[in-house]
């Protein structure tokens, strides 16, 4: 049903689409999250989920070393049957169908927050899905040229925050463990949902060119990851104090108010203009994920048609509809929760299957 060597991708493309997805919107609050958490401390559970996710990230690779078949999904219906493949292929998609939803969601509330006020959501929706329909439909090696190519335009972005040091009370960091340990382990649950996206690696390994940098690649990736999010928290709580980290909701953008440049009044309004492109890494692979595995559901020959049916279905229903801010954090914190269980126990358990299954077919072969 794919073609890996039409669609494969290098691992810098690999690299790029995984930490795309992962910084997104989750990280403009993230600095707020993290100190509602455990004050300054929250930025000692960055590492820890660091961690986390390298070993997460590890077992998913693991798993599909231990596939026989081209993707998961073939393993899986070889292995537990063909109505279990299609479930699993509908449970990634209904997953990916909200990690889409929910970074579109919150890209508009954000544009209609800073940029556009008076237009309509469902107008901003539709002027931002017809680009991701066109690379969407391209399938993972335009996705990697994208993500790629975002990587490059979006590369000035971390240097306009270090306009704001000369203004950091570095002071605001110690002392360290200020109540202890137990709230630095309690703000890790704030790094979960920031770091989503890292299962996308089932369905993007079967087109990795080199599979055996795989690793090394997911490695470079979540470090990627890690170090922008403690670059941008650590800016922030040296800026603000603890309180005011807190006061904030996206206190990534709010603390561009305070930047002044001669030839630009408002630099907030570039920076969120060209952070859409960032925005786009988590709802387009999303997008093609899951219209991927809605083709497999179905049985279709590529995932053009539950492509368009999603991109209409989107563009009516918003129309209708629209979250607030506070139903976004709702669906957030929901994710956080789902999230968990798909991208933390779930490939464990299919590691843990998958190495029974050989050892009691080798048994049964002897």
């Amino acid at each position: 049903m794919i073609n890996t060597e039409k669609n494969s991708i290098t691992s810098m493309q690999f690299i790029f689409i995984i930490s795309g997805i992962q910084i997104s919107v989750a990280v403009l609050s993230l600095p707020r999250k993290l100190a509602e958490a455990a004050g300054t401390d929250g930025l000692l559970a960055l590492p820890l989920g660091y961690l986390l996710n390298l070993l997460c990230g590890y077992i998913i690779i693991m798993v599909m070393r231990k596939s026989s078949e081209k993707t998961l999904f073939d393993t899986v219906s070889k292995t537990m049957g063909t109505w279990v493949g299609k479930g699993f292929a509908l449970l990634m998609a209904f997953y990916f169908l909200h990690l889409m939803y929910d970074g579109l969601v919150r890209a508009i509330l954000i544009v209609k927050t800073w940029l556009m006020p008076n237009t309509q959501g469902y107008v901003l929706l539709i002027l931002l899905l017809f680009p991701a329909y066109k690379i969407a439909l391209g399938g993972p090696r335009i996705l990697g040229r994208y993500a790629e190519l975002v990587a490059v335009i979006s590369c000035w972005l971390p240097f306009v925050y270090l306009f704001t040091l000369k203004y950091a009370h570095w002071l605001n960091l110690l002392p360290l463990f200020k109540d202890g340990f137990l709230p630095v382990l309690t703000a890790v649950k704030a790094t979960i949902y920031p770091s989503l996206g890292i299962i996308a690696v089932f369905i993007f390994y079967p087109y990795l060119q080199k599979k055996e940098k795989a690793v090394s690649s997911l490695i470079i990736s979540n470090s990627i990851t890690m170090f922008v999010y403690i670059f941008i928290t650590t800016i922030c709580f040296v800026y603000y104090s603890p309180h005011e980290s807190t006061v904030y909701n996206d206190p990534i953008i709010s603390i561009l108010k305070t930047i002044e440049f001669r030839f630009i009044e408002r630099i907030e309004i570039p920076f969120i203009s060209f952070y859409l492109f960032v925005f786009s890494l988590v709802w387009i692979p999303c997008m093609y994920i899951a219209s991927f595995c809605m083709s497999l559901v179905f049985g279709l020959s590529d995932h053009r048609l539950p492509l368009r049916v999603l991109v209409i279905v989107l563009a009516i229903g918003t129309f209708f509809y629209l979250p607030t801010y506070n139903q976004s954090d709702k669906i957030e914190l929901w994710l956080a929760r789902f999230g968990f269980g798909m991208e933390y126990i779930l490939p464990g358990l299919l590691l843990i299957y998958l190495t029974l299954y050989k050892r009691l077919h080798r048994r049964a072969e002897s």
